[in-house]
């Protein structure tokens, strides 16, 4: 495999993982949990779902595919419900899937071409590269508030205890 063919491939398959980890996240919580702020200072896990779906349409629906920016930042983080845990659930897998797809039809040569998002220039590769770090610092803290709401073992990493586990990425 070329370079740019593992990193289009561990991109793609890292996004599906940790939209499979907030999917186990959503189903153990509540909606009032999802929705759930101490102060407006925070957003609930519903607010970030809405920003994670919000960031791949535009970083790689819009820079990466050539989609119309189509983003409404400020509503992903004003929303204080109105959409349910399986509302964000089918969201964030439709939208995870339209990015994945828009991932591996990257040509590797087009991967250094330069795009604008966010009033950034930067190569296509560094897009997909900086949306795959965002959506695993948010994933992580949907993943801690979990916890913290349900005192649960949420069971990511269980398989380590076999010494015959054949997970290809942590």
């Amino acid at each position: 495999m070329t370079t740019e063919a593992v990193f289009i491939e561990f991109s793609s398959r890292k996004l599906r993982q940790l939209s499979e980890r907030i999917g186990v996240c959503l189903s153990k919580l509540s909606e009032e949990q999802v929705w759930a702020r101490k102060s407006a200072n925070e957003n609930a896990i519903g607010n970030i779902v809405l920003h994670l779906c919000g960031n791949l349409r535009q970083w790689i629906g819009h820079g990466v595919a050539g989609l119309p920016d189509i983003r409404e930042r400020d509503a992903e983080f004003n929303a204080i419900g109105g959409t349910g845990i399986s509302g964000l659930r089918s969201h964030l897998e439709k939208t995870v899937a339209e990015a994945v797809t828009a991932i591996e039809q990257v040509p590797a040569a087009d991967l250094l071409t330069i795009v604008n998002v966010q009033k950034y220039s930067i190569p296509k590769m560094e897009a997909i590269y900086h949306v795959v770090e965002h959506f695993a610092e948010h994933t992580g803290q949907i993943i801690f508030a979990t916890k913290l709401l349900t005192g649960d073992e949420l069971g990511f990493y269980t398989h380590l205890r076999n010494p015959a586990h054949s997970e290809k990425t942590p």
